[in-house]
């Protein structure tokens, strides 16, 4: 009986709340490196944002990367970038569109290098067999535009979760809850930029989707914050806290876990964009359910200290 009294009177396994400040510092540090370099390096924006034309082709014969790039080299095209896709023989080349005085000029010279590009892979590499499986060109003012209103979606959306959270708990949570995905989003895209890769919109489709998966796993803890709350009145908020986390733990690491296996599989043997999409997802889900812990909850300790919460007295 002393035995079910003492397990219904701790907080659990782990004391996530005693490790607020040295984790908190830690988040804060990464997030404003992630901040800074941002800043400073810039995003390197695929041709969704910046404009420009992408060709998928596949050679018959083995054929380097070096052997493309001295090809590409001797062709004038702007900011040429090349990548491995799928199979050994197997590239993507993508360049933006020369600069002209109308839409027309703009157009003509982007369909000038592509053929252009087109003829010289049949000729110099012809007998590789290259196939040509795909062109896609981005006029530069779509590209501004895609931009655009792609970072207005995330800002948006940031700011209905903020809406909606408030709504569904109460102005303690909010902040927690949006500075924790703000958090997650900054320090992901970071990362993405600082291994070299770029940023299109199924990248920052990817980045939304993390958003939603963040704020899903933030809610399933601050649903258990409350429940406990109100069962242990007489406790702390910190032991609250760490009886809720304790709680969930278990589920957290199974369903992130579960995500996490299934996206570093993706990442692994799917190649191309759906890679570079399950990069993203994977360190979104570590930085997620770590700021889930040591994010969004202990903010709510920090309106406590501040006596934001008239109720805490």
């Amino acid at each position: 009986m002393a035995t079910q009294v003492a397990q219904q009177e701790s907080f659990g396994r782990f004391d996530f709340v005693s490790k607020v400040g040295l984790f908190g510092g830690l988040s804060a540090v990464i997030f404003i490196l992630s901040f800074v370099y941002l800043a400073v390096r810039g995003i390197t924006y695929g041709i969704d944002f910046v404009g420009g034309t992408e060709i998928q082709v596949k050679f018959g014969s083995p054929v380097t990367i070096d052997q493309l790039r001295k090809l590409t080299d001797g062709m004038s095209l702007n900011n040429v970038h090349l990548q491995g896709f799928g199979d050994q023989n197997e590239f993507i080349i993508r360049f933006q569109t020369a600069t002209g005085k109308t839409e027309k000029e703009i157009n003509d010279l982007q369909n000038q290098s592509v053929a252009k590009l087109k003829e010289a892979i049949a000729t110099q590499l012809g007998s590789s067999q290259p196939e040509i499986r795909r062109v896609d060109s981005v006029g530069p003012q779509v590209g501004a535009e895609l931009k655009r209103n792609g970072f207005l979606a995330v800002f948006y959306c940031l700011l209905v979760i903020l809406i909606y959270v408030a709504l569904r708990f109460d102005y303690k949570y909010s902040p927690g809850a949006v500075i924790c995905l703000f958090h997650d989003a900054v320090i992901t895209l970071g990362i993405f930029v600082a291994v070299g890769k770029e940023v299109n919109v199924p990248i920052l489709a990817a980045i939304l989707t993390l958003i939603g998966y963040s704020l899903n796993d933030t809610i399933v803890v601050f649903d258990r914050i409350r429940e406990t709350e109100h069962a242990f009145r007489s406790k702390g908020m910190g032991f609250v806290i760490n009886r809720a986390i304790n709680d969930m733990f278990e589920r957290t690491l199974i369903t992130s876990g579960t995500v996490f296996v299934s996206a570093i599989c993706l990442y692994f043997f799917a190649g191309g964009t759906v890679s570079d999409i399950a990069f993203a997802i994977c360190i979104g889900i570590i930085f997620g359910t770590y700021s889930s812990i040591y994010v969004a909850a202990p903010l709510i300790l920090l309106m406590e200290k501040f006596n934001l919460n008239p109720k805490a007295a």
